[in-house]
């Protein structure tokens, strides 16, 4: 790993570097220490959506002490709750208005990695259940990031002209965190931003290493609830009831057809059943199965498909097994828990991807194809793209490690598994390098 720094202070001081690229790596070195002890805080007390109080004050103090003008508590919620957003800005005299974002919230996931500052945390779910809670989305690298990014750019404000929007979602993990603080006037009380940015860790590279999707980058998402009704009864007597569990078995495998035969192979969709519950006791036929489904798609047209043929695939498995009208299916859209395609705009893209190149040189940067996980950041640049977004990846692998795993044909540990260990020093190294980099590009004086 320090021959890979090396290399990168030497690409900084080339001809025709910008002025702070002969600065950014030794203000990132006096840095990575403190962030590591950031990094490693925040993992080891993750909170889960719409919790992140500790995890957002954290954020807030640290990017006043940077020198920025901090709004917490900013998003509302449906239900008229609030929100844990966190907005920072710091002007810098005229020019564009950039939007940079991190995400708070960490996942309902026992940790298993075994590391030193491994989460222990327990908790009750909003549906009660008890359940671990770890950062196995890398939420804190991202936030971590941030930190390092926000000092980096306040100590350089010589070279750079504009505002700088900061923002802490929280939520992402149930894709609302952006809509609640949308709904909370965000734009209309801290100006409508010019671009919007972000990043997000991966399995899939390496630190020191970052890729970049240029147009549809992350899938759309819809999630629907779905209740199959019947007649309960005894077990040993079906023909008195009608029972949900058979025409939830009909209905999952006729369900996969939509995909199959139903949309377009050039147009990618996937369609999951992540939960199904039902009955209680093996001799007892429940009145009702619950499913809960996520699906994701690239285009608005495979998304009217998709729920056209769950409605349809629920009327006809009832249908068939004589289900009366006053017990059809309930089919229910989530909007709270859906979020639009992550695109990134084009011409953006192609700023970002200089700046990338720039900052870690060409060989770390790589084209990425787009994959079908989904996120909410795309709210951001509102409907219709009209504020250009990017997202790119950030490798948080160990370089070795990673090596070896594709010589044996494996992955290592990917998010939202219990196993997933990102390297803290290299990866948050690049991940500020990378940021602070296209910020001061996009910025540039």
């Amino acid at each position: 790993m320090k021959i890979q720094i090396s290399c990168i202070a030497l690409l900084f001081c080339l001809p025709g570097a910008p002025v702070w690229a002969q600065t950014l790596p030794s203000l990132v070195n006096g840095e990575i220490s403190n962030l590591v002890d950031t990094y490693q805080d925040l993992h080891a007390h993750p909170e889960l959506s719409h919790h992140e109080e500790h995890t957002s004050a954290l954020l807030a103090e640290q990017l006043r002490k940077a020198g920025y003008t901090v709004t917490e508590h900013i998003g509302r919620y449906p239900d008229g709750s609030h929100a844990y957003g966190v907005i920072a800005i710091l002007q810098n005299g005229p020019g564009p208005k950039l939007l940079i974002r991190t995400d708070l919230d960490a996942l309902p996931v026992i940790e298993e990695t075994g590391l030193s500052y491994a989460s222990q945390v327990r908790t009750k779910n909003d549906s009660g259940q008890d359940v671990g809670v770890m950062h196995a989305c890398g939420h804190d690298i991202h936030i971590t990031t941030m930190i390092g990014t926000a000092r980096a750019l306040a100590a350089l404000k010589s070279q750079w002209h504009g505002t700088v929007m900061l923002i802490g979602q929280p939520a992402e993990e149930v894709v609302d965190g952006a809509k609640a603080m949308l709904a909370d006037h965000l734009y209309e009380r801290f100006g409508t931003p010019d671009l919007a940015v972000a990043l997000h860790d991966t399995n899939a590279y390496a630190a020191g290493t970052v890729g970049v999707t240029s147009g549809p980058a992350l899938a759309g998402v819809t999630s629907i609830d779905v209740t199959l009704r019947g007649i309960g009864g005894h077990g040993a007597r079906p023909q008195d009831g009608k029972d949900p569990v058979v025409m939830a078995g009909e209905f999952i495998v006729q369900l996969q057809t939509i995909v199959s035969r139903q949309e377009n192979p050039r147009d990618p969709a996937v369609v999951t059943i992540g939960s199904i519950h039902g009955g209680a006791k093996r001799n007892v036929i429940p009145d009702e199965v619950k499913l809960s489904l996520t699906t994701r798609y690239f285009s608005d047209k495979a998304r009217d498909i998709i729920i056209d043929g769950v409605r349809r695939t629920a009327q006809g498995v009832a249908l068939a097994a004589g289900v009366a009208p006053d017990r059809a299916p309930i089919v229910n859209i989530v909007e709270a828990e859906s979020a639009p395609m992550t695109y990134n705009d084009p011409a953006l893209t192609a700023r970002v991807k200089a700046a990338l190149v720039k900052g870690l040189g060409a060989h770390n940067v790589f084209d990425e194809e787009p994959i079908m996980v989904s996120e909410d950041f795309g709210e951001f640049g509102l409907e219709g793209h009209r504020i250009p977004t990017v997202m790119f990846w950030l490798g948080a692998m160990d370089p070795a490690k990673l090596a070896t795993a594709r010589s044996q044909g494996k992955q290592l540990p990917g998010l939202h598994t219990s196993r997933f260990q990102p390297d803290p020093e290299p990866t948050l190294r690049t991940g500020v390098t990378a940021m602070t980099s296209v910020a001061l590009s996009l910025l540039h004086k």
